[in-house]
């Protein structure tokens, strides 16, 4: 990539200052030698074979008072795997509104309890997750992964939930069993996981095994988003933001007008796995598990 920015700016390697590891001319060297007018030569060493973008695209020109900011390690992969991830599985996109009343309600009369004895904020990911959980034995194909010319389902739900790290990429660490377990303790999961994802302290194996991924742009008060699957998983679930809103709700005299907690469910999912109707179901189903569920019940 360096010998090929090298020729295309027609620069000569001999006046680029190399700042790398032994001396070595990195891409900012090059840029930074390009912005400043550095001598071209009088004959440019030919590219190195491989194009670094698609066919039928060209790299941006570096204009004076643009800054290149280099991928690090972090966001290169981060990068790597969406792109594989759209070239590989057949994305499509299924949302729906839910009412979050009843969900709120309990938050609000446990707030302080909880707060004081598990030492964070009870958030509404926890129940979101549990919802899935209790709803994906009955469309087992979201929680799969598309093998050699076979759908792979996965009986065990290992549930991946993003995390950013500080704007700079992402990870997904992995709550093992996710199934087998209540809302305090996948809370619990979900608050560890995410704290030592942004403190670099999870081990290699625990971002590795999901079978499905909840990613959480909902504290930044998204409407609807629309992610990129985490492969070789065939969904993802986003949650985004819950604010009041009006909605009709049916009472003994009749409909009526009330506010509510709402927010949007967003499915992206492989169409190599399943079809439209089956994603509708299922999500219309965590819709009647969010807003119908006793979570008085869950929590007691």
């Amino acid at each position: 990539m360096v010998r090929r920015l090298i020729a295309e700016r027609g620069l000569d390697p001999e006046q680029i200052t190399g700042t790398g590891e032994d001396g070595r001319i990195t891409r900012r060297d090059v840029m930074n030698t390009a912005l400043g007018g550095a001598a071209r030569s009088s004959a440019p060493a030919p590219p190195t074979p491989g194009p670094t973008a698609p066919a039928g695209t060209e790299a941006p020109a570096v204009q004076r008072g643009d800054e290149p900011v280099p991928f690090d390690n972090i966001r290169r992969r981060t990068a790597e795997h969406m792109v594989r991830s759209k070239s590989t599985s057949a994305h499509v996109y299924t949302s729906v509104e839910v009412d979050f009343e009843r969900v709120e309600q309990v938050r609000a009369a446990h707030r302080a309890a909880w707060k004081a004895s598990e030492g964070f904020s009870l958030t509404y990911l926890p129940f979101i997750a549990r919802a899935f959980c209790d709803t994906v034995n009955d469309y087992p194909r979201v929680n799969a992964s598309v093998g050699d010319d076979a759908l792979v389902v996965h009986h065990d739900v290992h549930l991946s939930i993003a995390v950013d790290l500080d704007f700079e990429g992402l990870v997904a660490p992995v709550i093992r069993h996710a199934d087998g377990k209540r809302l305090r303790q996948i809370a619990r999961d979900v608050h560890d996981l995410a704290t030592r994802a942004r403190s670099r302290r999870l081990m290699p194996d625990e971002v590795l095994g999901g079978t499905f991924t909840i990613t959480n742009p909902g504290p930044f008060g998204t409407y609807m988003t629309l992610p990129i699957i985490n492969q070789p998983q065939v969904a993802i679930l986003s949650t985004d933001g819950i604010k009041r809103r009006p909605v009709v709700v049916a009472g003994p005299t009749g409909d009526a007008i009330a506010i509510h907690h709402t927010g949007v469910l967003a499915l992206a999912w492989d169409h190599r796995a399943f079809d439209g109707a089956y994603a509708a179901a299922f999500l219309r189903a965590m819709q009647t598990e969010l807003e119908e569920r006793d979570w008085e019940a869950e929590l007691d």
